[in-house]
């Protein structure tokens, strides 16, 4: 396989990769650039394959930890392929001649050739990574600041990679794609409550679950009781609050990106509507978004209304 063929089928497995695994941030949706969709697919791959060694069933703690040492490794080639990756330097893995691609390295080929291509900061995929290990090793979180800053690392960088692929340097779009980020990464928290606490996982910080009187031991037998409706109730609200917050960003970018923004936007306060109206009963029912939901979005992404400018100070 020659280069352009090799790099040709490696972001044709990452663009594979982020069509299987479609979340609330809709992945290199057709609202993107087509450009632009392949590199938000290396991007994506990358990152859930990460995730995966840290969160899926069938490895213990040491393997885990080791696969995001390695994959960490992966991302930095070493200096004996010349200048560090995202200053000119060739990806580390190529595919010899009438040689099949692995997984793995096809999204390394693709992956740097983003990053090469962008200029992306490595620090924001090392952010990834730290929240990928901090799943390791961290099951509980104390307060509400415990669980943005963990955000801060693990949902953050998205917003922030997908404004560089679109040419966008600035510090208030950045402020306000995190605070989406932080708020679409929350709400998943709160909709998938019961898959994460079956893994010994519970986002909730304690500060608030305690401050409502709800106990873990409800968790444990599925009952979703007054206390702990009440507790995520007020996530829900904080997270309503950093929507709000980030909203601007939907704005402040133009062409097709405005409207991915705001599609992903609606989306992810529709599932916080959604948590809202079941009663945060995820044991029961976890909300998601179907066929359906796609045209209200559509149709609300169409007729939405711009963010009044905050008036100025005299």
């Amino acid at each position: 396989m020659n280069g352009s063929g090799s790099l040709q089928a490696a972001y044709a497995h990452c663009e594979q990769l982020a069509r299987r695994h479609y979340e609330n941030f809709p992945v290199a949706s057709r609202l993107l650039p087509a450009k632009l969709r392949p590199h938000v697919a290396a991007i994506y791959a990358f990152a859930r394959t990460a995730d995966d060694f840290a969160d899926e069933p069938g490895y213990h703690p040491g393997e885990r930890m080791r696969l995001l040492r390695d994959w960490r490794a992966r991302l930095h080639p070493p200096s004996r392929y010349g200048a560090s990756a995202g200053q000119g330097a060739p990806s580390p893995v190529s595919a010899s001649a009438g040689q099949a691609l692995s997984g793995e390295d096809a999204i390394f080929i693709a992956l740097h050739d983003t990053i090469d291509r962008f200029a992306l900061p490595l620090q924001l995929f090392d952010d990834l990574l730290n929240a990928f290990v901090q799943d390791v090793g961290t099951t509980r979180y104390s307060g509400w600041a415990d669980v943005l800053d963990y955000c801060r690392q693990s949902a953050n960088p998205v917003g922030r990679l997908v404004l560089r692929l679109n040419g966008y340097h600035d510090d208030r779009l950045d402020a306000a794609s995190d605070a989406v980020c932080t708020a679409l990464q929350l709400t998943n928290f709160w909709q998938d409550l019961a898959i994460d606490w079956s893994r010994g996982r519970l986002y909730v910080p304690e500060e608030i679950w305690r401050a409502h009187h709800a106990e873990v031991t409800s968790l444990d037998a599925e009952l979703m009781t007054s206390q702990w409706k009440a507790a995520l109730a007020d996530c829900s609200l904080r997270t309503r609050e950093l929507f709000q917050r980030g909203r601007p960003v939907c704005d402040g970018v133009s062409g097709r990106l405005r409207y991915e923004l705001r599609a992903t936007w609606l989306g992810g306060m529709r599932i916080l509507d959604r948590l809202d109206r079941a009663g945060y009963d995820v044991f029961r029912l976890r909300p998601k978004l179907g066929a359906p939901d796609a045209l209200v979005i559509a149709c609300e992404t169409l007729l939405w209304r711009e963010t009044p400018p905050s008036p100025t100070r005299s």
